[in-house]
């Protein structure tokens, strides 16, 4: 079998198995998150932080208690990396300077989990489990809750309450991600993923071999981060490290947990507006763009631009050798295209169109899939500036799921989309000013690139990066960390005063008038307008890197 036909039976499996768990665990996540029945374990917790969980909140309320949550967890988490030298399991390491430690706190609180450090040696196990991967939690947590206020916004109407977030908060954890955690956390031990808590030496059996190793937590953060919840992992070299991700089986294992959740969010989005093809359409939008990336990924690096690849028939450069470049490639696809950010290989020595695809995938918003929940309500957000664009065309107010597309709405619709390239190309042209572009190991194109590809990721909360830059300094932490809780919580709240400003309306009744949103015309149309206004708004810049590189 060759390596590009090895490559296109691992996508289609990918997809077989995606499309089998849409519809279930679609339906268990909607369970999850439209139950009234409450356990003991949640009552207990509602207790203990003062929530009533029959009350129904206003969508400002909403936003007033995810900001009040991430405050509180951005302050804890860096207060517990500037005192990680006095902590139990620090294994003697020191406390995290102070740009750093902001860095990391807003990095983990926004569900970028962007790492300017090598995880092995900077962070104490206590520091790693109780503060790193509770936010792979309760960060990613937020983003569903996020994301299905502004599905009960054009489910409900006449009402100004889009739910309460401390109930969706805990249930998505308890319900959704725990369980999805834990048996991701032992199919990657079985696959040979190591899993203990020795501050010292421990032996392995991994493929053959036995192995002296560091201990570490890692099956259970290799899984929270696989979630789409993590672009960092426990150790540096990621999910190219052999005990992070040692097998082809757990490589496809990783990237179909990556893909699990956001791919079945839109189910969960059908049947609360009691459409299930409305969930469909949704879904195919996500589809064709991701086959679109994952393909032209794989042509790329399988094409080899370049002397060098073109000389030795491959672009090996910077890949783990047991996934192969296809498997690689799809890799980086996939953690593009959500806000995960893992990567099992060397994004920077790709080659430069190969290279290009994955900055792209995160200059289209993360909607294909998107990370967990961020990815809906990112592609609604879309749906709604199309039906607009529709409107506009033939003359008439545009409506979606029965509710009317006014100036109210567009314009937050319109803020959404505006936050993330203003902070990218904004944080990129102050790096080149104040001479910080100096720390990129590259000059010319591709040292733009990389530049480019630290803001795209970090704006766009995904976590990955080219890898040839330095970004550990002061200017560099302070920067990116700016642009993560922008890019973070701005849109969040744009998206919650839609949500409130949709459930407020009557339901409009469909006329003859009315564009059909669940048909493929539809598809199309958010397709087109996706990759259009992505193109308008990012090409100048690629036109200067990647593209002029690769040309």
């Amino acid at each position: 079998m060759t390596m590009t036909t090895a490559g296109v039976v691992f996508v289609l499996s990918l997809v077989v198995a995606l499309a089998a768990v849409y519809k279930p665990l679609g339906d268990h996540m909607f369970r999850a998150v439209s139950g009234t029945r409450q356990s003991r374990v949640e009552r207990g917790i509602y207790r203990l932080i003062g929530a009533n969980p029959a009350a129904e909140q206003s969508w400002g309320v909403y936003a007033r208690s995810v900001l009040a949550f991430s405050a509180v967890s951005l302050l804890f988490l860096y207060a517990f990396q500037r005192v990680q030298d006095r902590l139990w399991l620090s294994l003697g390491l020191d406390a995290v300077v102070p740009h750093g430690a902001w860095n990391t706190a807003v990095s983990f609180v926004t569900n970028t989990n962007w790492q300017s450090y090598s995880g092995e040696s900077t962070m104490g196990h206590l520091v790693q489990m109780a503060g790193l991967a509770v936010q792979n939690f309760v960060s990613a947590a937020v983003g569903v809750a996020v994301a299905v206020a502004l599905v009960r916004g054009f489910a409900r109407s006449r009402t100004g309450q889009v739910g309460n977030f401390w109930v969706d908060l805990t249930r998505i954890v308890l319900r959704i991600l725990l369980p999805i955690a834990v048996l991701g956390a032992l199919a990657l031990m079985f696959g040979g993923v190591v899993q203990n808590l020795s501050g010292g030496t421990e032996a392995a059996t991994l493929t053959g071999g036995t192995q002296t190793i560091t201990g570490g937590p890692v099956a259970s953060q290799e899984v929270i981060k696989e979630l789409g919840t993590n672009g960092g992992g426990f150790y540096n070299a990621n999910s190219a490290h052999p005990y992070e991700n040692p097998t082809a089986w757990t490589n496809w294992l990783e990237i179909f947990l990556i893909l699990l959740i956001p791919f079945s969010l839109p189910r969960v989005f059908g049947r609360m507006v009691g459409q299930h093809r409305q969930g469909y359409a949704i879904v195919a939008v996500m589809a064709l763009l991701a086959l679109a990336s994952v393909t032209l990924t794989n042509v790329f690096e399988l094409a080899g631009g370049g002397t060098v690849p073109q000389a030795i028939g491959a672009a090996l450069e910077g890949k783990e050798a047991r996934f192969d470049v296809s498997n690689s490639a799809t890799f980086a696809a996939a953690t593009t295209l959500t806000s995960t950010g893992a990567v099992n290989s060397f994004h920077d020595s790709y080659t430069a169109l190969g290279g290009m695809v994955p900055m792209v995938n995160m200059m289209l918003g993360e909607v294909a899939p998107g990370g967990t929940g961020s990815g809906l309500y990112g592609m609604l957000i879309l749906a709604v500036i199309t039906v607009f664009v529709a409107g506009l065309m033939v003359g008439r107010t545009p409506e979606y799921l029965g509710k009317k597309i006014g100036a109210r709405e567009i314009k937050f619709a319109s803020l959404y989309f505006l936050v993330t390239p203003a902070l990218v190309l904004t944080g990129t042209a102050a790096a080149f000013a104040t001479g910080n572009d100096a720390t990129a190991l590259n000059v010319g194109p591709h040292g733009l690139s990389e530049v480019l590809y630290a803001f795209t990721s970090a704006s766009n909360n995904n976590g990955s990066a080219f890898g040839g830059i330095t970004v550990n300094t002061t200017w560099w932490d302070t920067a990116l960390g700016l642009c993560m809780l922008l890019g973070r919580f701005l849109p969040i709240i744009f998206v919650l005063a839609l949500a409130g400003s949709l459930a407020r309306q009557a339901p409009t009744p469909a006329s003859e008038g009315t564009l059909p949103t669940h048909r493929p015309l539809f598809v199309g149309m958010v397709v087109g307008v996706t990759v259009i206004l992505v193109a308008l708004t990012f090409l100048p810049a690629l036109a200067l890197g990647p593209l002029a590189e690769g040309l």
